[in-house]
């Protein structure tokens, strides 16, 4: 998501190379493991790729933060009255009443489940009155799903996106340039859209519902200094957070109401989060600096989807060289560092794992940190199988593992999986390591989708001369 200056829409999720360790990078990693393997060419045309059931997770409220609620108000303010590019927005606003919600389009079979999942917790962990209307209903805000190429002929960069003031693609295409669609003229909400992809994995579709939806219903703005937060342009977490829950439970609040200014809403917060949030009023606050428009602008150039491997490596260490000037020594620091070894691992595998461990020293071991450390693990495991480093590849993969299943982080849950059936079957146990290789795929259908599992299913079959079969 970002700002966009008019007639643009914003915010919408940013379509990029994925940040997840994803299973086909594992399998090649792990096929320098197997001398002499045979083309995958042949390994398609010989072997029938028989898959288990897709796997899916169950509806769990999420842990709460665990920052102080000083840093919390601060946030709330910057969430609601600012834009990504530092426009002000001069008044709160939200829907007020009851929030239907109405699905059209061609949803894919995972979509309705998954929504029905976030619904009940917004309900739930949000206090967010918003429920799923009949179709033909007219409601509050429309879902529209549609094949990702509609999505990018409006915007190139967008994964998926939420407009004021329309119902469908159609209208906001008629209404683009029309000041209604504007979100800097937004004065309260009645009616919004959001336009989801129907051609992606299951996990890059509820990704963005998560996403999508807690903007359209709450906080418009991104912000990477959040450690634990989907409102935050980094990607490291799929799924909405106890932060996120606890931002949309104030927004809903009795006390704040559509109209307000920054200073009365300001004046209300501390009373409000000390009642919804009691464990934060003891905690010290830590507020972190602001983040310059320099640095996000180095991200998004070193995790565009059209931009080529040089210009990504130039960017990530662009990235990591002003985290390192600005001082800072927290997640940003850390993600810097795992932006610089994602984009060296293809270069330089020594220069890469350099910089992932170095980026674990700016992570601490509390849950904030979970999801980005595991991904930063995942990698590490990876060049330990390939070394021979077993007891260090089991130690990483048994560490990222919680998180990944907590973070709800499929992809990468099937990542780590197929290191560990590997590891299994270095040890010589293969009924163990078959098991965890079909839990793993079943994973991998839900975050890497169907097709893609296929294709690496292959690449491990080639690998490995079909031993992995067994």
């Amino acid at each position: 998501m970002t700002e966009t200056v008019f007639p643009k829409v914003s915010p919408f999720r940013r379509f990029r190379a994925p940040l997840t360790a994803g299973l086909a990078l594992a399998l090649v990693g792990l096929a320098a493991c197997s001398p002499n393997p045979p083309p995958a060419s042949r390994a398609a045309a010989s072997v029938a790729v028989t898959l288990p059931p897709i796997r899916t997770f169950p509806t769990r409220a999420a842990p709460p933060p665990q920052r102080a609620n000083a840093d919390m108000i601060r946030d709330f303010l910057d969430l609601h009255f600012r834009l990504e590019g530092g426009s002000e927005l001069p008044v709160f606003t939200r829907f007020e009443g009851p929030i239907g919600v109405a699905l059209t389009g061609a949803p894919t079979p995972t979509l309705r489940p998954d929504l029905d999942a976030l619904l009940k917790r917004l309900r739930s962990e949000g206090g967010v009155d918003i429920r799923l209307m009949p179709a033909g209903t007219p409601s509050a805000i429309t879902i529209e799903a549609v094949h990702r190429s509609r999505i990018q002929r409006i915007l190139p960069d967008a994964a998926c996106f939420v407009v004021p003031n329309v119902s469908s693609l159609e209208e906001y295409r008629k209404l683009r340039r029309a000041p209604q669609t504007d979100w800097k003229a937004l004065r309260s909400r009645e009616r919004l859209a959001i336009f989801v992809p129907n051609d992606v994995s299951p996990q890059e579709l509820r990704d963005c519902l998560h996403e999508e939806l807690a903007q359209a219903v709450g906080p418009l703005n991104d912000l990477y200094r959040l450690p634990d937060s989907v409102f935050n342009d980094d990607n490291v977490h799929s799924i909405l957070t106890g932060f996120d829950m606890l931002m949309l439970r104030a927004t809903y609040d009795p006390a704040l109401k559509t109209g307000m200014s920054r200073a009365e809403v300001a004046a209300r917060l501390p009373a409000i989060f000390a009642r919804l949030n009691p464990a934060g009023e003891t905690r010290p606050p830590h507020p972190l600096a602001e983040t310059p428009r320099d640095w996000i602008k180095a991200v998004e150039r070193a995790l565009g989807p059209h931009a080529t491997d040089a210009s990504r490596l130039r960017s990530a260490h662009e990235v990591a060289r002003m985290a390192r000037d600005y001082g800072w020594s927290d997640h940003r620091r850390a993600f810097a560092l795992f932006l610089v070894g994602r984009a060296e691992q293809g270069h330089n595998a020594t220069l890469a794992q350099a910089h992932f461990r170095t980026a674990l020293n700016y992570l601490d071991q509390g849950p904030d940190a979970g999801d980005l450390r595991a991904l930063i693990q995942s990698r590490l495991a990876t060049y330990a199988l390939n070394a021979g480093h077993l007891q260090r590849a089991e130690e990483l993969i048994t560490a990222a593992l919680p998180a990944a299943r907590t973070g709800q982080n499929a992809a990468l849950l099937s990542t780590l999986l197929t290191q560990k059936s590997h590891l299994a079957e270095l040890r010589g146990l293969t009924r163990e390591a078959a098991a965890i290789r079909s839990e793993s795929l079943g994973w991998a259908l839900y975050g890497l989708g169907t097709e893609a599992t296929v294709e690496t299913r292959l690449r491990e079959v080639a690998a490995v001369g079909g031993g992995l079969l067994r």
